[in-house]
């Protein structure tokens, strides 16, 4: 019997369903209340931290539902890839928040307010309405030198109908190491708290981030430490990571034997990341909706493909083109099941000349997040982040990736 069903409720590369969002509990809690505090008129500061493909994207979908539903604040989701320069940074706030407003009663005050920056138009066959925030050069200059009162005015043209506004401000690693930016984000908050016209003032403020651009803020600006409420995401329990493949496949009407699931619980390492990735590719290897062990099996090899071509290959394998660094990988990936490897095993292993780049080579791992330093191993040890990098290197080493 082959699955009727083609809609998978797997979404690799997307936050995660607000059905199927799985644990967070308490940091789900205490968002709720930041949230409300905003709602009451003061502005809160967020820093969201978690590794690489912790749900960080996520989490923050969820807050903005919880911001629109349970507290109406306007709530909009700023992308800040390759941003590197406060213009900018403001110019896309300012623009998300026009095309948040819209559809919406308080747009034509808003159009008041900021209309002449502006540009209305329809994109493709099907006329979809884009806007572009556009002001000239210098007035944009002049927004961002003064945000906290264009963002106040902002509010203001809203209050009718919204309680603040929540931004989430993702992907900040272009901003994060930049002085400029620590010291006017400091400069916001502190303008905001010490003057009297913003006695109230709506908002709430969350920065995604791994752990280390929070810690470069504060070394370009110490004060930085005292502004932010900082919500750690950790990895998922087995069995929240458990509880999110029976309620995933459930919803499709497929069911996983025990030991399937226990294969593909392993293999996620608690990553959410990772449970889209398996997920969606043991979806498509099963065909009696019954998934079994050969089929997780088979779907976790797919995934590994899919995970090295989308995070291995663009940021390992051609970053690091020499052939020197492509034999070392493979050799690090020997086993696909081993998770740990030592300097001294490398040593016994690399020629000489191999070994001299290998911390270079370990470097660029470490700050891509595929590798972490294993203390518990020993001095010289690390562990690969997740089990599915280490699958993937030896599959390419032994020749089944093309």
């Amino acid at each position: 019997m082959t699955i009727e069903n083609d809609n998978s409720p797997f979404t690799p590369g997307n936050p995660v369903s607000a059905e199927l969002f799985t644990g967070r509990t308490r940091q789900i809690q205490e968002v709720a209340y930041y949230l409300k505090q905003a709602a009451f008129g003061k502005l809160e500061n967020v820093f969201l931290a978690g590794d690489r493909g912790i749900g960080k994207s996520s989490f923050a979908s969820v807050a903005r539902r919880l911001a629109q539903d349970d507290c109406n604040l306007a709530s909009v989701h700023v992308h800040l890839g390759h941003v590197s320069t406060i213009d900018e940074l403001v110019r896309r706030i300012l623009q998300e928040l026009v095309k948040e407003g819209f559809n919406q009663p308080w747009y034509a005050r808003v159009s008041d307010f900021v209309g002449s920056y502006v540009q209305v138009r329809r994109v493709g066959v099907l006329g979809v309405i884009d806007l572009e925030f556009r002001p000239a050069p210098e007035e944009l200059s002049r927004l961002a030198d003064n945000f906290p009162e264009v963002l106040g005015e902002f509010i203001a043209h809203i209050t009718r109908e919204k309680s603040g506004v929540v931004i989430v401000l993702d992907d900040i690693n272009g901003l994060a190491e930049s002085t400029r930016f620590a010291n006017w984000y400091k400069s916001f908050v502190d303008t905001i708290a010490t003057n009297r016209n913003y006695q109230r003032y709506p908002a709430l403020f969350m920065l995604c981030g791994i752990p280390e651009r929070r810690f470069q803020m504060i070394a370009r600006q110490p004060s930085v430490a005292r502004i932010f409420r900082v919500l750690e995401l950790e990895r998922l329990s087995d069995k929240e990571v458990r509880d999110f493949f029976i309620r995933a496949f459930e919803s499709i009407d497929v069911t996983v034997e025990d030991d399937a699931m226990q294969l593909i619980v392993e293999y996620s390492s608690g990553l959410p990341v990772m449970m889209q990735e398996i997920g969606e590719a043991t979806f498509w290897v099963n065909q009696n909706g019954v998934v079994n062990w050969d089929d997780a099996a088979s779907g976790i090899s797919l995934a590994a493909i899919n995970v090295g071509h989308k995070y291995l290959h663009p940021s390992v394998y051609n970053a690091l083109r020499s052939q020197r660094y492509q034999t070392i990988i493979r050799k690090i990936a020997q086993d696909s099941t081993e998770m740990t490897f030592t300097s001294e095993q490398m040593a016994d292993i690399l020629t000489p000349g191999e070994f001299n780049v290998y911390d270079d080579l370990l470097g660029t791992m470490r700050e891509l997040g595929i590798v972490e330093r294993d203390t518990l191993a020993g001095r010289g040890a690390y562990k690969y982040t997740n089990p599915i990098y280490p699958l993937y290197m030896w599959m390419e080493a032994q020749g089944f990736v093309q």
